[in-house]
This record gives C-alpha cells, sequence and structure tokens, in this order.
C-alpha cells in the first residue's frame, strides 16, 4: 500500500512539471524569454511559485527544458510522418509546416521557429540543448531514405530547416497576408519544386482568382 501511495505522488509530481513546462512553453513562443516572469509562468500553469521553485531552479531552466521539448516535438511529428507516408512525408511536412503550422496561434507554434531567436539571446546551456535537439531534428530528417525528395545530408537538411523556418518568421512578421503567402509558396517551390502537388494546385487557384478578377473589371 505505502509503495502505491508513492507512486502516486511521483505521478502527480511528473504531470505537475509537465503541466509548468507545457505553460512555459506557450509563454516562451508567444512572449519571449523576457515577457514573463516566474509568478507569471506559475500562473499559467495553475500553481504557486513556490510550487515552480520545486521543479525548476530558475526561469532560465525553464526556458532550457522548453527548448528540448518543443525541438523534440519536431523530430516526432516528422518521425509519424515517415511512418504513415514513407515515400511522400517530406512534402506532407513542408507543405504542414508553411501552410497551417504557419498559421497557428503563436503561442503554439513551432518551437524550432519561434524559440531561435530566444536561444541566440540566452545563456549557453540553453543553446547547447538547442544545438543538440536540432541535431536530432536533421538526423531524422536524413534517417528515412524511402522519401527520394527528402534531402539525404546533414547539410542539405539544415540549409532546408534554415529556409523553412526563415520564410515563416518573415510571414509571420509582413503585416500583408498576400505577402506571407507569397513568402511562403517560394520557400515551398524553393524545397519541392514546382512541380509539388500542392503547390500546382494553388498556382491554379490564383491563377482562376486573376482571371475572375480581370473579368469583373472589363464587365464593369
Amino acid at each position: 500500500m505505502r509503495f502505491g501511495v508513492d507512486m502516486s505522488r511521483h505521478e502527480q509530481k511528473a504531470q505537475t512539471r509537465q503541466r509548468i513546462l507545457e505553460a512555459a512553453g506557450r509563454s516562451f513562443r508567444r512572449g519571449g524569454f523576457g515577457g514573463i516572469g516566474v509568478d507569471g509562468l506559475s500562473k499559467e500553469a495553475g500553481v504557486t511559485s513556490g510550487a515552480f521553485y520545486v521543479h525548476f531552479d530558475s526561469k532560465a531552466a525553464a526556458f532550457g527544458a522548453s527548448v528540448v521539448q518543443g525541438v523534440a516535438d519536431v523530430v516526432d511529428a516528422l518521425r509519424d510522418l515517415q511512418r504513415d507516408h514513407p515515400r511522400h512525408w517530406w512534402a506532407k511536412f513542408v507543405n504542414f509546416y508553411l501552410g497551417e503550422r504557419r498559421k497557428c496561434d503563436l503561442a503554439e507554434s513551432c518551437g524550432l521557429q519561434s524559440l531561435a531567436p530566444e536561444v541566440a539571446r540566452a545563456d549557453d546551456a540553453s543553446r547547447n540543448a538547442f544545438t543538440a535537439e536540432l541535431k536530432k531534428v536533421a538526423e531524422t530528417i536524413t534517417s528515412a531514405t524511402d522519401d527520394p525528395t527528402a534531402p539525404k545530408s546533414m547539410e542539405e537538411a539544415y540549409v532546408a530547416l534554415g529556409t523553412l523556418i526563415g520564410a515563416v518568421t518573415l510571414a509571420r512578421a509582413v503585416s500583408s497576408s498576400g505577402l506571407a503567402d507569397d513568402i511562403a509558396s517560394r520557400a515551398e517551390r524553393s524545397l519541392l519544386g514546382s512541380t509539388n502537388p500542392a503547390s500546382v494546385r494553388r498556382n491554379v487557384a490564383k491563377r482562376k482568382g486573376a482571371k475572375a478578377s480581370r473579368e469583373r473589371t472589363r464587365a464593369r
């Protein structure tokens, strides 16, 4: 009976830590490292500041752990796609990253994209953690060889990730939705080529929309 009680407390502690970590990840993505303090992180997680310090020595420690989890989520997503779509996973990942993932709320955005600028200003521990996790992402990309369109080397994987992260960063920053879409579509074309089915469908839709607009203009 005592063993069961101890296990329950251990599980509860693990769940509380995970709740703090998820809250910290959302908060750092949304407002950056300097945008929130320990009290704010604790409130976001629904715990006291004292409970926060039971799990993390400082805000910097929570940030470092958030970086690891945020990038690890990318590895998990890649592996799921590689398992479910072995010959077409890369295009699906690129389409998702530049499409649906780009347009999600910043608090739920990809840690690679939203946390990288914060990591660049962070301590060595956070930068080392980010570097190690980024390497895992590149290794995961190059480990799946069934898709002929995916990057084949670590160098190619880093270039592709830089293209994705840079495109999403710029697309999120500009005020014009049209320009944001154009940045994303150009990055997609660079990574997949103009024959990518998703690109073809969007280009056809754009041409049809432009043609309809011209016809409406002439009809006036």
